[in-house]
């Protein structure tokens, strides 16, 4: 009986420890490259003379950078925030979120969700085909010219 306990112990522990899995190695936003994504987003729109914030959030959705210009409506602080949350947590454009929730009764509910902004606005920052992080953009007078800054912010990035 003993000898049993001993090979249940043994086998006990062996299981134990390829339950234990290793730790995640995941790619995230760097607050660098955070602050230059935000800074040539509030560029590219100047450029315009739209007057917005933006916020860079990484991969989990907490915000790493914040631009707002001097003359941004106080609303566009939460909503450039919330567009860049829903693009991180769909992984997909927030206009994009936007139109499956107005064009498919099942996704419809998607607006109910805390930190979700379903206008355009929030694009993913990907590396490679990983989403690291997001960014979203409000106060332009409309959210695919939002978008559009923040898509040129991206390309920015990526060169």
């Amino acid at each position: 009986m003993k000898k049993f306990m001993m090979i249940a112990a043994f086998f006990a522990g062996s299981v134990s420890l390829a339950a234990q899995a290793d730790a995640l190695s995941q790619k995230n936003l760097s607050l660098a490259q955070a602050n230059a994504l935000a800074t040539s987003a509030v560029q590219a729109c100047m450029a315009k003379n739209y007057q917005v914030t933006v916020t860079v959030v990484d991969r989990a959705g907490v915000v790493k950078a914040v631009q707002r210009t001097d003359n941004a409506g106080p609303h566009t602080v939460k909503a450039s925030e919330m567009k860049a949350y829903t693009a991180v947590s769909t992984k997909n454009a927030s206009g994009k979120v936007m139109e499956a929730a107005q064009n498919n009764a099942g996704a419809q509910n998607m607006r109910d969700v805390p930190g979700f902004l379903l206008l355009a606005g929030g694009l993913p920052v990907k590396e490679g085909d990983e989403v690291i992080g997001a960014i979203g953009i409000g106060g332009a007078p409309g959210g695919h010219l939002d978008e559009a800054c923040a898509q040129a912010a991206l390309d920015g990035l990526n060169k």
